[in-house]
């Protein structure tokens, strides 16, 4: 039913069967030997395809933040993380390239180039209500001081020059309950806009793949193609960090060959 022409230590082999199963992964991490001929495969036999990008995969900047990132790289710290209406409250970690860690490979599934992402520091607290109490208790204290309590120094270091450097020396007194709530929804509400993804280079999955809709959800074998089997990442199906993505591989590998040796 078919037959395919691969080579073997350099030589031309030809090879026959009666089922097929395309299980050659997706694009990411090349060098572990991801590549698009699954996609190939498919679209010789006409079966749609979902556009392809990285996905779980770590963001870099191209503007003022991406100097605030290099300074900062190594900081790991638990934050809440939303784009396009998706959240995760998971690790950050910042690189010298920009941002990683498990929340922001989350929310990278969500993420397209211009999409702002926002970033909640203190994910655990009211900050407006703490900043104002901590003015009426602690007046004589920076506003530094304060924040190092909660945050790595080096972070409030950084936020400090964005956000407040006009201040930096100021006592909490000095500083107006309106300010004091702008620093408050700086803190909560970090708004960034990443330039770019690391790309499949260091994504853990490809997003997209072949449509699924032109596969049985039972066997894993195509719709209008008898013996013709796709199964793990070469299919546009994509789960959260955690070995999902790994048990979709081994349950469709499963599925298919189920279906194709029954007994």
């Amino acid at each position: 039913r078919y037959q395919l022409s691969v080579s073997q230590n350099n030589q031309p082999l030809s090879l026959a069967c009666e089922a097929l199963v395309v299980a050659t992964g997706a694009l990411s991490i090349p060098t572990l030997g991801g590549s698009g001929v699954g996609y190939e495969i498919a679209q010789q036999f006409n079966l749609a395809l979902v556009d392809r990008q990285a996905g779980l995969v770590p963001f870099m900047f191209s503007d003022n933040l991406k100097p605030i990132c290099e300074r900062l790289s190594g900081l790991a710290l638990e934050v809440d993380v939303t784009c396009r209406q998706q959240s995760f409250k998971e690790n950050l970690l910042f690189t010298h390239r920009g941002m990683s860690g498990p929340v922001i490979l989350q929310i990278s599934n969500y993420w397209s180039p211009g999409d702002e992402v926002i970033i909640n520091l203190l994910p655990d607290d009211d900050v407006a209500q703490w900043l104002l109490k901590a003015k009426q208790q602690q007046g004589k204290s920076l506003l530094k001081t304060l924040l190092n309590q909660k945050m790595a120094k080096s972070l409030v270091s950084e936020v400090q020059n964005l956000w407040w450097p006009e201040l930096a020396t100021a006592s909490l007194t000095d500083f107006s309950d309106k300010k004091l709530a702008f620093i408050a929804e700086k803190i909560s509400n970090w708004r960034i806009k990443p330039s770019a993804t690391e790309g499949y280079r260091t994504a853990e999955v490809t997003l997209g793949g072949v449509d699924t809709d032109g596969i049985s959800s039972k066997t894993m074998e195509a719709k209008q193609q008898p013996g013709l089997f796709f199964i793990g990442e070469v299919l546009d199906v994509t789960g959260h960090l955690g070995g999902y993505n790994f048990q979709w591989a081994w349950s469709s590998a499963y599925a298919a060959a189920s279906s194709i040796a029954p007994n």
